[in-house]
Order: C-alpha cells, then sequence, then structure tokens
C-alpha cells in the first residue's frame, strides 16, 4: 500500500520487447496503481536506480520489476547491487523470468529477492501476474517511506 495516496513508482527492467509490451500493457488494461518506467538492460537499470546520466532526474522506483537474464550486466548483478547497496537495499525486487530451476530460485532469494515470479505465457496470463503484483505489492504490503529510499545514492 503506497502512502498518503501517492501513486507507486514501478522499474520494470526487461530487455525482451514483447515480454514488455506485455506488462507495460497489462499494467494500463488492470490500471495498476502507479507509474511504470521500462529499461531494457542491467546497466541503464543501475543508472536509472543511481540517477546517473540521462536518468539524472528519475524518480526512485518503490518497486523493481527484475528480469534476470539481461544482456550485459545481467538481473543477477543488479540485485546484488541493489541489496548490498545502504540506501537501496529496502527497495523490494520481484524477480521475473522464465527459468523454474531450483538453483536459480534459491540464488535469488539468496540474493535478496523479496519474490521469484516465473513469467507468464500470453496476453491473459500477464494480465493475471500484474493483476497479482499490483494487487499485493501496491494493495497489501507497505513499501518503504521514499524519504528513505529518496537519500541521495552514489554507485
Amino acid at each position: 500500500m503506497v502512502s498518503r495516496g501517492r501513486l507507486a513508482e514501478i522499474l520494470l527492467v526487461e530487455d525482451n520487447p514483447l515480454d514488455a509490451e506485455a506488462m507495460l500493457a497489462a499494467a494500463e488494461e488492470v490500471r495498476i496503481a502507479g507509474r511504470v518506467h521500462h529499461v531494457r538492460d542491467g546497466a541503464t537499470a543501475l543508472d536509472f536506480l543511481f540517477r546517473r546520466g540521462t536518468h539524472a532526474g528519475a524518480t526512485r522506483p518503490d518497486l523493481v520489476l527484475l528480469d534476470l537474464n539481461l544482456p550485459g550486466i545481467d538481473g543477477r548483478e543488479v540485485l546484488r547491487v541493489i541489496k548490498n547497496h545502504p540506501t537501496l537495499r529496502a527497495l523490494p525486487v520481484v524477480v521475473l523470468t522464465t527459468s523454474e530451476r531450483d538453483e536459480d530460485v534459491l540464488r535469488a532469494y539468496e540474493s535478496g529477492a523479496n519474490a521469484y515470479v516465473r513469467k507468464p505465457v500470453g496476453h491473459d496470463g500477464f494480465t493475471r501476474m500484474v493483476t497479482r503484483i499490483e494487487s499485493f505489492w501496491m494493495g497489501t504490503a507497505l513499501l518503504p517511506p521514499q524519504q528513505a529510499a529518496s537519500r541521495e545514492a552514489t554507485g
């Protein structure tokens, strides 16, 4: 539940254009209580989170939806950086991936993921997933206050 009627800021880190399009369309369809920012790779995700370069004015996200298999800096490294940084570690990260391998699930949770979700197939699957994410993360869970998360992070 995002406090004070404010919309949640969500960072979607997804390199697959079809999956990104499906997520964004589902977020619009279910009228998610937030604004979704999309980046396509790990390096850009870190620039967004640390407000560097073209993302110097980026809004600090309340929630990260993170694909594990990204070009360059992969999602595992992005997760490691987030969870090891003093001003970002409280940021909830939901891993979205196609892998159901036990070692991937375990490694993600050991690295600090707040949830591990297998990507669905098809429009209806994405809509159901986004509905559940919205219901829990924007309707039930209390997200860290922006004041704590908005302290200047330096990478």
